[in-house]
């Protein structure tokens, strides 16, 4: 069976390489300036270039206001939008219909009901992201290295597609697809060496590990 796994945050030649050479189904670059993951959209425009035909790129934004859009989109030529704030359904619509691109929209989760958030987006957004709601006292909405309970997932209606995402790593995926079956993933702190700081040993574990876990299920 397939699984899209998507390696979020990059900012360097050797990380988008590691990514690619795992077989990434997504490479993701983080448009937020709290982020130690921040990347400026022309430099992101270049690495993305290594990913053509191979994997989609996803620009990830919090909030943004349609002219830091217009530079991204313009810059970095994603293949996919991924809006990781309080955008609406509304606001998913317009973006969509702005830039002709597929939106991915990311919702938090920490319980069975939180879910519910997902129906007013259902044939609005192309996909989901489900991550983890941030800590305490969190600037960032994505990127805490922190997990949900993967289990509240089966809830879904059939049909929706989505992404896992919050506190993945080499160790726990095995858990995460045993528990929650996902059609795609996607690691960010989880392969990271410290803040924003890729590691590609620990991409090449985890892809390592992804596959192993998804053939397992598969068996």
């Amino acid at each position: 069976m397939t699984l899209d796994i998507k390696i979020c945050g990059l900012k360097t030649d050797a990380a988008m390489a590691a990514a690619l050479a795992g077989g990434a189904s997504h490479v993701g670059f983080i448009f937020f300036a709290k982020s130690p993951r921040y990347v400026e959209p022309a430099e992101a425009g270049r690495l993305r270039e290594a990913a053509r035909g191979k994997a989609k790129a996803v620009a990830v934004t919090v909030d943004a206001d349609d002219a830091f859009l217009d530079e991204i989109v313009a810059k970095m030529q994603p293949d996919m939008l991924q809006l990781h704030g309080s955008e609406t359904p509304a606001r998913v619509a317009e973006l969509k219909a702005r830039y002709g691109l597929p939106v991915m929209k990311a919702l938090s989760v920490s319980e069975a009901a939180d879910l519910q958030r997902v129906k007013p987006f259902v044939g609005v957004a192309d996909c989901f992201l489900f991550d983890a709601k941030p800590p305490k006292g969190s600037q960032l909405p994505g990127g805490n290295g922190v997990a949900f309970d993967w289990r509240i997932l089966a809830g879904l209606d059939a049909g929706v597609e989505y992404m896992l995402s919050g506190g993945l790593n080499a160790a726990n995926i095995g858990d995460a697809l045993r528990q929650a079956s996902p059609p795609g993933i996607d690691v960010s702190s989880g392969v990271e060496s410290a803040p924003g700081v890729k590691d590609p040993a620990l991409i090449e574990q985890f892809f390592r590990a992804a596959r192993a876990a998804r053939d397992d299920r598969a068996a």
